[in-house]
């Protein structure tokens, strides 16, 4: 389980991340009155959510981590809606373009989200909360209690448990006991059996492991050598990039970036240019195409486009997991590089 824990009291620019001891977090369900915005519906409240059963989900869109519960967040959803659940998702960003209303839009409409949620882009319920990481979830009583907190991925069933534990306390009855089983597919699906490769990124705030042969300018535009014999989990850039605190922009095409891993999915992280424009890429592993074990965003001969700011599945091996290379050429100038999950 690769949970982000701590990374938004940097983005928020805090010294580093802080930590709540179990007296210091909220027992009650703090309100929900600082979100931006709402979708899929008009905005909520604790108050106006008095006597239901509440499942609240901290996600962004870009993170691996907050994607693949989603399967089964959605079918609680639908499942204990007429029991009286109701699941709000709060998302609140990591990266610059995660704070944009129309990029959100965009990730709910795209994961099929039919849930409320709360645009939390300037993290008033998150802090509110006291949270540490994405995703997390907290269930709440019909009193407005909160009774269950979560961070990370798994314990799926251990937490359906709770949520008919409450609902059964709030009074339903006749609701299916069984517990659903996640059907993600794609970059939803749960992650491999052999993940050695750790979240990387980019920008020099939190980057790590970086082995081209030459240091890193900061918001500078310097031209870059791909590292020969990258070791696992090292990377470097290939040809003209500037590297700011977030993301990696491609200064003149075509332009490189090289990944030594181990882990059955590879996904980065891309923003197109910054007025907007396409970028074409093509990627390869070991030097060559990577086939059938191309990911859902990438062609088997390793083509693609970058046309929203998002996370991009590259690779899906299909065979053991190996250490491999991993490389992506960029065709376009003006992409913006931020971050390599792994799954």
């Amino acid at each position: 389980m690769n949970t982000k824990i701590g990374v938004l009291a940097i983005v928020a620019g805090f010294a580093g991340a802080v930590f709540f001891s179990q007296s210091q977090l909220p027992t009650e369900m703090p309100d929900l009155g600082g979100a931006v915005g709402w979708l899929n519906s008009g905005a909520l409240s604790a108050k106006s959510l008095r006597g239901k059963v509440v499942l609240i989900d901290f996600w962004t869109y870009t993170c691996i981590n907050s994607i693949r519960p989603m399967p089964y967040v959605k079918s609680w959803a639908a499942k204990y809606k007429d029991a009286g659940l109701v699941v709000v998702g709060v998302h609140t960003p990591e990266f610059s373009f995660e704070h944009e209303r129309s990029n959100v839009e965009w990730a709910t409409r795209t994961f099929n989200i039919g849930f409320p949620v709360a645009i939390d882009s300037d993290y008033s319920i998150w802090q509110a909360f006291h949270n540490e990481a994405w995703p997390a979830q907290y269930l709440v009583d019909g009193k407005g209690q909160i009774r269950y907190r979560h961070y990370g991925e798994g314990e799926y069933v251990e937490m359906e448990r709770v949520i008919q534990k409450l609902l059964k306390e709030n009074g339903a009855v006749g609701f299916d006991e069984s517990t659903v089983t996640g059907s993600g597919t794609g970059i939803e699906a749960a992650p491999g059996n052999d993940e050695q490769s750790p979240e990387t990124y980019v920008g020099y705030r939190q980057a790590e492991h970086f082995a081209s042969p030459e240091r890193v300018a900061r918001d500078l535009q310097r031209i870059y050598r791909v590292p020969a014999s990258p070791s696992l989990n090292q990377w470097g850039l290939g040809g003209s990039w500037n590297v700011g605190p977030e993301a990696a922009v491609l200064q003149a095409a075509p332009g490189k970036l090289v990944f030594r891993f181990h882990s059955r999915d590879l996904n980065l992280i891309l923003a197109p240019t910054k007025d907007g424009k396409l970028v074409r890429f093509k990627d390869m592993l070991d030097g060559a195409a990577p086939g059938e074990n191309n990911g859902v965003d990438s062609a088997a001969d390793g083509g693609g486009e970058i046309r929203e700011p998002r996370m991009y599945q590259l690779i899906r091996q299909k065979g053991p997991v190996v250490d491999r290379t991993f490389e992506i050429e960029f065709l376009d100038h003006g992409v913006q590089a931020l971050d390599f999950t792994f799954g």
